[in-house]
């Protein structure tokens, strides 16, 4: 396995010298066909009060650490906690990767829950900008607890047991379904962990897939979305099934640092030192040893690495310290991940891309265009030795 470490501040400059010539290229390429689905959630964006100053200003916590602590402090006592919503916006890990990639200049066609039978307003732009959109599910509701080093998911997700293979096939008709699973140059499947019916619905797309032609081998993306929750007994399923779309896909699985200690411990993955110990190296290596998918990429709030066609590779960087909004900066890098894929972009390439595009929603608060992925890359250059 060749290994490519991008510590090094002069690779790191090649390299975004490497992407930033791609991003260039970009804007002259044809949009490539991305089916994505199948979550849909409204996200209600929450600062969480510390001490209050009066009546239009106040302090927040700053850290999952600070609020854990005061939460704790309230065992066999009681406590009260103010949370103010600062924005109302589209989520879930679908739409979210949806928008950026619709802003990447893609052509996406959405398979979900965006409500029913009408649109629900929060989604009334994504489904504007995307090809095609099939909504046959209401969204869940998220209440996201922002902290300068995380967030606090709260999730009310009853509406997400409508998303089922049966309603999809109703909805769509088998002819889309037929095109959006076989004639699309990316599929991607996010957020199994919140959809209960994932499994099953994975299992009759393998045995639809069985009987259809593919003219080519699309890539199929699969975010997990914190399977924490989820039994040992279903995450094992989930993994043979991701394992099987090999059979007719390039199929590429996606965790954060958090989810691939989870994966590793649900697999018995042999490490060093616990999963949560090991270097995102050594796990990313490990995983991709075990689960032998054509690419495996772990990321953190910090640096990513991934394996692909044998080639390990690993970034640092660009950290921010004080992030706008971190929910869907995962979704964002997963994004850039697969547009650096369809782009056939050297891998170290690819998860610049990814990083970048995660990087630039952190600081703004919402999706870069390619203009501003270019311009965000130029940024990443001139400040490599700090976190900005």
């Amino acid at each position: 396995m060749n290994n490519v470490l991008l510590k090094d501040k002069k690779m790191v400059r090649a390299n975004l010298h490497i992407l930033a010539d791609s991003l260039n290229n970009i804007a002259f390429q044809k949009g490539h066909k991305i089916t994505v689905g199948f979550d849909g959630f409204v996200d209600e964006i929450i600062a969480v009060v510390d001490k209050r100053q009066s009546f239009d200003k106040y302090q927040r916590i700053e850290t999952i650490e600070q609020f854990g602590d005061r939460i704790s402090r309230s065992a066999n006592l009681s406590t009260n906690i103010e949370l103010v919503p600062e924005i109302v916006k589209l989520g879930g890990n679908g739409p979210i990767m949806a928008n950026a990639l619709c802003r990447m200049g893609q052509h996406i066609s959405y398979i979900g829950a965006l409500g029913w039978p009408d649109i629900h307003p929060v989604f009334q732009d994504l489904a504007v900008n995307c090809q095609q959109v099939i909504s046959f599910a209401e969204p869940a509701h998220t209440d996201a607890l922002e902290f300068n080093d995380g967030k606090i998911m709260l999730g009310k997700l009853a509406s997400l047991n409508s998303i089922t293979w049966e309603n999809l096939c109703q909805s769509a008709g088998l002819d889309t379904v037929r095109s959006l699973f076989t004639e699309a140059d990316l599929v991607a499947a996010v957020n199994w962990t919140m959809i209960p019916y994932m499994n099953q619905l994975w299992h009759n797309l393998l045995e639809f897939a069985a009987e259809q032609q593919f003219s080519t081998r699309p890539i199929f993306f699969v975010d997990l979305a914190d399977p924490e929750k989820r039994s040992q007994k279903d995450i094992q399923l989930a993994l043979e099934y991701i394992q099987g779309f090999s059979r007719y896909y390039n199929v590429v699985l996606g965790l954060n640092r958090k989810e691939a200690s989870e994966i590793a411990r649900v697999i018995g993955l042999r490490l060093s030192r616990e999963p949560d110990r090991v270097t995102i190296a050594e796990i990313t290596q490990a995983l991709a040893d075990q689960l032998d998918l054509w690419c495996l990429v772990v990321h953190s709030v910090k640096d990513a690495a991934a394996v692909g066609a044998g080639e390990y590779s690993y970034i640092q960087g660009p950290y921010c310290e004080k992030p706008k909004l971190t929910t869907g900066a995962g979704d964002n890098f997963n994004a850039g991940f697969c547009l650096g894929l369809l782009l056939e972009l050297p891998l170290t390439s690819v998860l610049s891309l990814a990083k970048a595009a995660s990087g630039f929603y952190v600081r703004n608060g919402f999706s870069p265009n390619l203009i501003q992925l270019q311009e965000f890359t130029d940024l990443w250059l001139n400040k490599i030795d700090i976190s900005f």
